[in-house]
């Protein structure tokens, strides 16, 4: 199964090289009582590499998870840039449909041994959190046999999203080595900028900031009002100058 998506993307020698990335799971229903599943590990494929996330012990009824509701598999920073391939990896064992009040074991194709592979296309932005939907289709993934066994066969489709943005510019003169602070509501967020003046704030929610630039003296404080960060994108306040 193939998804494309097109996500902003933005890479700055100055900002961080790796991706917040969660991986989810919510189910499409079947007729059935309970299907456990039982994941392994999950291997995320990008241009920088293969990461492998760690699921702990994630034995769960996808079918409690309908409607909206999910359930987070795992959650962790892989490096950034184009995310090419997910494969879910699930444990021989432990995998099991509850049918008329009789649980049945569920194998796996030995084909799919190096995990369900799902294809994606979309660039991860340095800084930004991203989460993977993977929308487990229950009642076409189960397939019953002749000898009234039944064989896992997941139908999976993966949907991405962007659920922060960030926000980076440059401080003039680097010399004013300023404290900034980006504050919406009641939440404030710090940063210092380095040496060539750069400052980054990664994994910021969507939303309308005031940024308050606090230098060290003599130069004198600065304010920016109504800085709009979204979600997938980097807010690039370009040169903020300090007097």
């Amino acid at each position: 199964m193939s998804v494309a998506i097109g996500l902003t993307s933005c890479k700055d020698n100055n900002t961080p090289s790796v991706t917040k990335f969660s991986i989810k799971m919510t189910d499409a229903p079947g007729a059935y009582q309970s299907l456990m599943l039982n994941v392994k590990e999950i291997q995320v494929l990008t241009s920088e590499g293969t990461s492998t996330l760690d699921v702990g012990d994630n034995r769960f009824d996808i079918l409690k998870f309908r409607m909206g509701k999910d359930t987070l598999l795992a959650s962790q920073d892989i490096p950034s840039g184009q995310l090419q391939e997910i494969r879910l990896v699930l444990n021989e064992t432990g995998n099991t449909v509850k049918v008329d009040d009789v649980t049945y074991n569920l194998t796996t194709p030995s084909g799919q041994s190096s995990g369900v592979k799902l294809k994606v296309n979309a660039d991860l932005t340095s800084g930004v959190a991203y989460t993977l939907l993977l929308d487990f289709d229950a009642a076409r993934s189960v397939v019953k046999t002749g000898n009234g066994k039944y064989i896992l066969k997941p139908v999976i489709r993966a949907i991405p999203q962007a659920v922060s943005g960030a926000m980076k510019g440059l401080i003039s003169p680097a010399a004013s080595n300023p404290k900034i602070y980006a504050i919406t509501g009641t939440d404030t967020i710090g940063t210092i900028s380095d040496s060539t003046g750069n400052f980054y704030f990664p994994g910021l929610k969507a939303g309308t900031y005031k940024v308050n630039v606090e230098p060290i003296s003599p130069y004198q404080p600065k304010s920016i009002e109504n800085v709009s960060v979204v979600n997938g994108s980097v807010k690039d306040l370009g040169t903020v100058t300090i007097k």
